[in-house]
């Protein structure tokens, strides 16, 4: 490692930057964010540098570089299209040991810019020394995905909170109140800008470490999406690295799964047709005594926890026993298997409106509002409908849906493993049985299922 990370104090400190282009108002925006005053010497400069130079207290100099001007300055760019000048800047500023980067010329420079994440107070750099920036921005790029908007927000909370802390609590417990702090619900109520509640969760909670130092739980209820890990939202990838424990469902696919927490705990609480690895009401108390025992609980779901997957039921529990939780929604898998197979759920043309229904059989019958789901100009997407799909297309055909009305199936959409098969309400169940369609699969019901072919999707 060539170049040692650094965080330097730059409030109120004067910079030299020599250059007035587009490179050098980079660079500036950069020593405006840490506080320096800006010098700035070049013939012209932007009129976005020029303002920067006002707003930092600063000086614009009119006119060419000269080793004077390194007198009374403590850092220095160059970032002119003149390679002699920048030379000599480099030259120039070693010679009075003062920090120097030239633009570009990684050899010239005693410190270089890195790629910088920020959130307020923090600020996460990545460098290479200026032998791959493009690579550092790249690296910065996931960064920002993992980190959450409102975490300086957080910081500056805890900044304002720290004294109140340190004289509450010991320095032993002081580590672990601020892995609370940072891991719990105080995050989630930062950024949905309740600060205010935020900051009077935190002395809640103080005054209980005061009372009964053990740390609390809390469950994060995410939805894992349809399958494609791409299409996880920012907010679940990080409450995934966060968990101790996972609980998660048949439907969550193993390349969501891998973007859990290596260490953490991993419980299958899976239902299959026929069989269920663990009654519900099993697996809202598990999520409690799990939280009880002070952990960071993942309930992970696929698709979306309150669209067909009793994440209701599982926050009901969770408040009753006055646990901390966290939901995090989900691409249904109506949304992301529409899209997957080219299937738009509405159109102008075609249908107006959209039902979600479940078609799981409950002791072999299927009691749905059937006149209502025949609705011209209406899609509808049936969830858990595989077994009973032959009962679906007689029950819809029997209350005055056209048997050719086009419907589909779309087998475990989203991932590398999806089929769609379209026919009609009338020969889906003949399609799905010729083809050995296995679950999970979602039937798409409607004109729209026409655009696939139309619009140029093939599976």
């Amino acid at each position: 490692m060539r170049y040692l990370p650094l965080a330097f104090d730059l409030k109120n400190r004067p910079c030299l930057i020599v250059g007035g282009g587009s490179i050098a108002t980079r660079k500036a925006r950069l020593l405006k964010k840490a506080e320096a005053c800006l010098m700035v010497v070049a013939p012209d400069i932007t009129d976005e540098l020029h303002q920067l130079v006002l707003a930092s207290g600063g000086e614009y100099i009119v006119g060419r570089y000269h080793a004077d001007l390194l007198k009374c300055v403590d850092l220095v760019v160059a970032a002119t299209a003149d390679a002699t000048v920048n030379k000599q800047v480099s030259v120039d500023a070693r010679a009075l040991r003062l920090p120097v980067n030239v633009v570009d010329s990684p050899d010239l420079c005693t410190f270089t810019f890195p790629s910088i994440v920020e959130r307020g107070p923090l600020a996460v750099g990545i460098s290479s020394g200026g032998s791959a920036p493009v690579l550092a921005r790249m690296l910065r790029a996931q960064i920002e995905t993992l980190l959450s908007p409102g975490l300086g927000m957080v910081a500056e909370l805890a900044g304002r909170m720290r004294g109140k802390v340190k004289a509450a609590l010991p320095e032993a417990q002081r580590k672990d109140f601020w892995h609370w702090v940072f891991n719990g619900p105080i995050v989630g109520q930062v950024e949905r800008g309740h600060g205010a509640d935020a900051e009077q969760t935190l002395l809640k909670e103080l005054q209980r470490w005061q009372e009964t130092p053990a740390p609390g739980g809390e469950v994060y209820l995410v939805g894992g999406g349809p399958g494609d890990p791409d299409l996880l939202t920012f907010r679940a990838l990080r409450l995934m690295q966060q968990a101790d424990v996972v609980l998660y469902d048949r439907l969550v696919s193993d390349e969501v799964l891998e973007l859990v927490r290596r260490d953490a705990e991993r419980i299958y609480v899976g239902k299959k047709k026929q069989f269920h690895s663990v009654p519900q009401d099993d697996i809202n108390q598990l999520l409690v005594d799990l939280a009880k025992e002070g952990k960071k609980v993942l309930r992970l779901k696929g698709g979306d926890p309150f669209v067909f997957g009793r994440g209701g039921e599982e926050i009901d529990k969770l408040a009753e026993a006055q646990i901390p939780f966290q939901v995090v929604p989900g691409i249904t898998a109506a949304i992301g298997c529409s899209a997957y197979s080219g299937i738009p759920l509405t159109h102008r043309d075609y249908a107006q409106s959209v039902r979600f229904i479940t078609g799981h059989l409950k002791q072999g019958t299927l009691v749905l509002p059937w006149q209502e789901l025949v609705t011209p100009n209406q899609t509808v997407v049936f969830y858990m409908g595989l077994t009973g799909l032959a009962t679906i297309s007689e029950q819809l055909i029997a209350h005055g849906m056209a048997a050719d009305t086009p419907a589909a199936l779309v087998e475990k959409g989203t991932t590398r493993e999806q089929r769609v098969i379209t026919g009609t309400i009338a020969t889906l169940p003949g399609l799905a049985e010729e083809h050995k369609v296995e679950a999970p699969a979602l039937t798409i019901v409607g004109g729209v299922v026409n655009l696939r072919e139309k619009l140029g999707w093939f599976n």
